[in-house]
């Protein structure tokens, strides 16, 4: 089969196109063919070796695809070859097979093509996880989403709304408002002129949540905008830079910092991240969410489709294709 391969950690421009053995399905497992797979700025972050867990060269990025199944193994009984499935992988999502626990993997909608499909299992599986274990979201309260347009904010602006809270979507231009809007948002933020505390004074007291995706400059300002027992929930730092603050900051409004690690957290709680999953099927099945892409490129593109990542040009999710069937 053909992959996307890093073969020493480096920039997205460094992985390299090649053949690489076909995987071979546990007896707990689904072999598929790959459709779709979607980028994530933890991919960056994997192919330099930065990431929290670090695969060891060569290795196949990417996390999140959909395809059909071609094989499953023989204690499989949930899935069948020719079904068309979503898998939240841990690596191994750009090539054009995959194997997959059974687990982690999800029928695909009727709703959804394999676009939509790959865009779907961690943007809003970790969306979810944070509002719901990690903020404690309640109807009505105000979630303030930073990096709204991009892949995991946009997803987090819907399922804020679909949870029944007042969404402030932040972004950094009139474009990715404009995106975020779509989501459902109440508000709209353009920080760009770097003064986000300001904009969100004049929307009120302070926010109940903050979903940031982002970190750097932004995090400090979030924080002071959050409002008394207000929750900071910290998803990842697609800035590049991993913020500090004073912790008198949280003190003085009895505020929490809380971190959210989706992948491992569903590793540990495999129950609860199964009642999540079919709670966000639900959410899907009355079309209070939508998975979106807003960029396709075919795999021998990867270059051009990681740079609207690493550049923050990305509205909604990136997304590869692996072959012109798809």
């Amino acid at each position: 089969m053909r992959a996307l391969v890093c073969k020493e950690y480096g920039s997205p421009d460094d992985l390299v196109v090649q053949e690489w053995d076909d995987p071979v399905p546990g007896e707990n497992d689904i072999a598929f063919e790959v459709r779709a797979a979607a980028l994530n700025f933890a991919d960056v972050l994997a192919v330099a070796g930065q990431y929290q867990v670090r695969a060891k060269p060569p290795f196949i990025p990417g996390n999140e695809a959909s395809g059909v199944v071609t094989a499953v193994g023989s204690k499989v009984t949930t899935f069948r070859p020719g079904d068309r499935i979503i898998a939240a992988l841990r690596g191994g999502a750009f090539a054009e097979k995959s194997v997959i626990d059974a687990r982690y993997a999800i029928h695909l909608p009727e709703s959804m093509g394999f676009e939509e499909g790959a865009a779907y299992s961690i943007a809003y599986g970790t969306g979810y996880h944070a509002l719901k274990q990690g903020a404690n979201l309640r109807a009505g309260e105000t979630v303030l989403v930073l990096g709204a347009a991009g892949g995991v904010g946009h997803a987090a602006v819907e399922l804020a709304r679909a949870m029944g809270a007042e969404v402030i979507a932040a972004a950094s231009s009139d474009e990715k408002l404009s995106f975020a809007a779509e989501a459902g948002a109440n508000h709209l933020v353009d920080y760009s002129n770097g003064d986000l505390r300001a904009a969100l004074r004049e929307l009120g007291p302070g926010v109940d949540v903050v979903y940031d995706p982002v970190g750097g400059d932004l995090a400090m300002q979030a924080v002071r905008a959050l409002a008394w027992h207000g929750r900071y929930i910290v998803v990842g730092f697609a800035s590049g830079e991993i913020p500090s603050f004073p912790l008198n900051l949280p003190l003085l409004k009895e505020a929490a910092i809380v971190g959210t690690w989706y992948g491992t957290w569903a590793e540990k709680h495999p129950e609860e991240m199964l009642q999540n999953t079919a709670e966000l099927a639900e959410f899907v099945a009355a079309g209070r969410i939508k998975p979106r892409y807003g960029a396709a490129f075919m795999l021998d593109d990867f270059a051009e489709a990681f740079r609207l990542i690493t550049q923050r040009r990305a509205l909604g999710k990136v997304v590869l294709r692996m072959n012109a069937g798809s």
